[in-house]
C-alpha cells in the first residue's frame, strides 16, 4: 500500500515495474484558501466569499459576561491559507482585539499562513506625534496584530503611506478610487472639478481629476480640536462647476459640510463627496442630510448605521477589489498590477 502523497513511477521513465513503489515520496500537497469573517463587517465578507466562490469558514464568536471575547474555529485550518476579514470600526477595541484572536487562534491551529484583511484600519490617523507626550497609536496597532501571529496584512487607503513601514510583515496596499472615478464617469456629470479638503489631499485629488480629464482645486481650512475644522477658502476655480469633494474619511463631516458651504459660496453648480471609509461619528448623518450636498460616495469597507438617516449615501462595494487581491496573494501573483500601480501613489 502506497503512503498518502506516493504514486507509482511510469516504468518507461524509472525502469520499474507497475507494482514497485518508488523509493522517495514526491509530495505536491494543495494548500486550501479559507476565508473567515470576524464580526465586523460579516456582510462583505460573505459578499467576497461569494465572489471567491466559496462558502466562508466556520468560526464561533462570542462575547462572555464581562466582555472578554472567546473564538473557536468549527473546521480544522491545518496548512490552509487563513484570510480573516475584520474591519477595526466601531466598536474599535472590541473590533481590534477580535481580529487578534482570530489571528492567535489560527496561528495556534497550525495554519500555513495568516493573512489579516483589515479595509479600514482603525487608529490609521495617529500615525505621528503632532505635540509632546502623545502616542503613535497606528504604530502600536501594527506590532499587536503582527505579535497576534500575522503572517500578512491586506488593507486599504490608509490614511497615510507611512503606515505600511509600520509593518515588519508584507502589506497588500489596495484602492477604492479607480472604483469611485467610475462612478462620477458613468453619471456623466458635466464641467467637474475635484476638490481636496486639505493640501494634503492632492495626490489623492490628483488621481482623480486626471480619471475623470478635469481641474483640481483644494480647501485651506483650521483644525483646532480633534473632529473640528474650519474652512478659510478655497483655492481653484469652482465657479458654475461640478465639485467633488474627496477624502479617504469622512468621520463627523464637519470639514465636509463646511467645505461644501465654501464651494457654494464660491458659485459652484453643484457639489458631490466621495470617499473609501464612511466613518460617519455622529453628528455626521445628520450633517449631511441637512447640507446642500447633491450626494455622498462611500465603500463597504465599514458598514452603514440602518437607525441613521441614509438618503443622500450612495455605497460601493468592495468586495470584488477584495476578492481579486486575496485569490492574487493566495496564488502569489502581483497585487500593483490589479492596480496598474496605482494603489502605492500616496
Amino acid at each position: 500500500m502506497i503512503p498518502y502523497g506516493m504514486q507509482l513511477e511510469d516504468k518507461e521513465e524509472q525502469g520499474m515495474t507497475e507494482r514497485e513503489p518508488r523509493r522517495c515520496a514526491r509530495l505536491t500537497p494543495q494548500r486550501s484558501l479559507m476565508v473567515f469573517s470576524g464580526r465586523g463587517n460579516p456582510e462583505l465578507s460573505a459578499k467576497v466569499a461569494d465572489k471567491l466562490g466559496i462558502e466562508l469558514g466556520e468560526v464561533r464568536i462570542k462575547t462572555f459576561a464581562d466582555g472578554e471575547i472567546y473564538v473557536k474555529y468549527g473546521e480544522s485550518v491545518r496548512g490552509a491559507d487563513v484570510f480573516i476579514i475584520q474591519p477595526t470600526c466601531r466598536p474599535v477595541n472590541e473590533n481590534l482585539m477580535e481580529l487578534l484572536i482570530m489571528i492567535q487562534a489560527a496561528r495556534l491551529a497550525s495554519a500555513h499562513r495568516v493573512t489579516a484583511v483589515v479595509p479600514w484600519m482603525g487608529y490609521s490617523r495617529q500615525d505621528k506625534k503632532s505635540c509632546p507626550r502623545e502616542p503613535i497609536t497606528a504604530r502600536l496597532v501594527a506590532d499587536i496584530i503582527q505579535a497576534a501571529g500575522a503572517d500578512r496584512v491586506v488593507t486599504m487607503d490608509l490614511h497615510a503611506g507611512q503606515l505600511q513601514g509600520f509593518f515588519s510583515v508584507p502589506v497588500d496596499h489596495m484602492t477604492a478610487l479607480s472604483m469611485i472615478a467610475d462612478y462620477f464617469k458613468l453619471k456623466g456629470l458635466d464641467d467637474m472639478v475635484v476638490v481636496s479638503p486639505d493640501a494634503g489631499g492632492m495626490k489623492t485629488a490628483k488621481r482623480m481629476a486626471d480619471r475623470l480629464g478635469c481641474s483640481v482645486a483644494v480647501l485651506s481650512k483650521l483644525r483646532p480640536e480633534h473632529n473640528e475644522s474650519r474652512v478659510m477658502y478655497v483655492i481653484g476655480e469652482v465657479e458654475g462647476k461640478t465639485a467633488i469633494i474627496v477624502d479617504d474619511i469622512f468621520d463627523t463631516a464637519g470639514t465636509l459640510v463646511n467645505g461644501v458651504q465654501a464651494i457654494m459660496e464660491k458659485g459652484a453648480k453643484e457639489v458631490y463627496a466621495a470617499c473609501s471609509h464612511p466613518v460617519l461619528s455622529d453628528p455626521a448623518y445628520e450633517r449631511i442630510a441637512k447640507s446642500p450636498i447633491k450626494e455622498v460616495v462611500v465603500t463597504d469597507t465599514i458598514p452603514l448605521r440602518d437607525d441613521r438617516d441614509l438618503g443622500k449615501i450612495v455605497v460601493l462595494s468592495t468586495a470584488d477589489i477584495l476578492a481579486d487581491t486575496i485569490r492574487s496573494v493566495f496564488a502569489d501573483e502581483s497585487v500593483s498590477e490589479l492596480f496598474q500601480g496605482e494603489n502605492q501613489l500616496f
